[in-house]
């Protein structure tokens, strides 16, 4: 038995303007899995009207509040009501809206950070396990066919003992004070009170350290931060560099830069192991090198038939063709939906089907996040070790 029908999403954030909203409606477009339903696009009703006219919603299922939305949609029949929901917001409001979607009985996307704080990490943790719910946090370079391959060859033992990481992610495009210049995306991701305690480390690092967590298996065990802000009178940082020991002995290098100028969007793994090394750039996707300790440098491209199966399942278009930011969304998406459905009509989901990021990786994400403020305080080490409640 399979579902009959595509998913009903609806979605909180992504209003006129928005980028990464557009972003999200695109990926879950490409495999046709769901439909927009429903949306509370903005905390300003007038501008969720709009965003529904322009995307042809029912008027009734525009909402001018998420909290007015999940009520209503969950008041709705089964036949009707939203399967799941997309919260594309700034950090602060990620937790309440969660919350409210969770305790309606909704599934939930959410983009990352999970939350601002740790405490309310672990609720969600909680309210997932309890609710028996659906919950993808978007760490969307997760799903690049590429990275998967990288986390074949680790998990293999290609590489041998893994004993240095180093995980990049820069940027330029808050090289100068751009918040006080009319860039909407500039002006909350430097405002505490929306982004949270961190913008360089909370905004990007986060992905950087999700990424070596997912290709390694590794966690981290102890960190020394040191945060910089280089752009005067900004008042979270713009630039962060990590030592990182893991477990196991490893030891590692994280860098989140929002300052460093002329960079686009440089998100780069770098992992050295006993036998061979690899190394993966976002901005060259459907290329993983790897270097053997004793023989030739190996390229592997995305679409050849000598990938891991774990790999070939994400390629979407024949080899040689462009494919990137959007597919690596969509096929978290897809696992998710597919998974979504499968509960919708009390089925089991394929077990790889699970393989995207969840709750409890919004958990460890956030408690990084603020081990690392803390250790930035003063650079020094401190114990960053974590387990979320299961």
């Amino acid at each position: 038995m399979s579902l009959d029908r595509k998913l009903r999403y609806g979605m909180v954030g992504g209003g006129p303007g928005a980028f990464i909203g557009e972003v999200h409606r695109k990926a879950i477009g490409l495999d046709g899995m769901a439909e927009l339903t429903a949306g509370c696009f903005s905390n300003d009703p007038e501008e969720s009207r709009l965003q529904g006219e322009a995307l042809f919603l029912d008027p009734a299922r525009v909402y001018d509040s998420f909290e007015e939305m999940a009520s209503t949609e969950s008041e709705l029949p089964p036949e009707q009501r939203i399967d799941f929901v997309v919260i594309v917001t700034p950090n602060f409001l990620h937790y309440p809206m969660a919350r409210t979607f969770l305790e309606a009985g909704f599934h939930v996307v959410c983009e990352k950070p999970m939350t601002t704080t740790v405490e309310e990490a672990e609720e969600l943790c909680r309210l997932v396990k309890e609710k028996d719910r659906v919950f993808l946090l978007m760490h969307n370079y997760s799903g690049y066919p590429m990275v998967k391959q990288a986390r074949h060859l680790v998990a293999s033992g290609a590489l041998g003992e893994v004993q240095k990481i180093i995980a990049e992610y820069s940027q330029g495009w808050l090289a100068t004070k751009v918040e006080e210049e009319g860039s909407q995306q500039a002006e909350w991701r430097t405002d505490p009170e929306r982004a949270g305690v961190s913008s360089a480390i909370g905004d990007i690092g986060t992905h950087a350290e999700h990424l070596a967590r997912h290709v390694t298996g590794l966690k981290i065990e102890e960190l020394c931060a040191e945060l910089t802000t280089f752009v005067p009178g900004r008042r979270l940082e713009d630039d962060a560099n990590i030592l990182l020991r893991y477990e196991g002995g490893a030891r590692g290098v994280l860098i989140a830069s929002q300052m460093s100028v002329g960079e686009e969007n440089n998100l780069r793994l770098r992992v050295y192991g006993t036998k061979a090394s690899l190394e993966w750039e976002q901005q060259e996707p459907n290329t993983l090198i790897v270097r053997p300790m004793s023989g030739p440098q190996q390229i592997y491209r995305a679409g050849q038939e000598y990938l891991d199966s774990s790999a070939s399942r994400y390629e979407r278009i024949p080899a040689g063709h462009p494919e990137g930011f959007l597919e690596a969304f969509a096929n978290l998406y897809g696992n998710a939906m597919r998974t979504i459905a499968a509960r919708v009509v009390g089925e089991q989901p394929d077990p790889a089907d699970l393989d995207f990021p969840t709750v409890y990786d919004g958990a460890r994400g956030v408690h990084f996040i603020h081990t690392a403020v803390r250790s930035g305080k003063d650079s020094s080490w401190v114990d960053a070790s974590y387990t979320p409640p299961q």
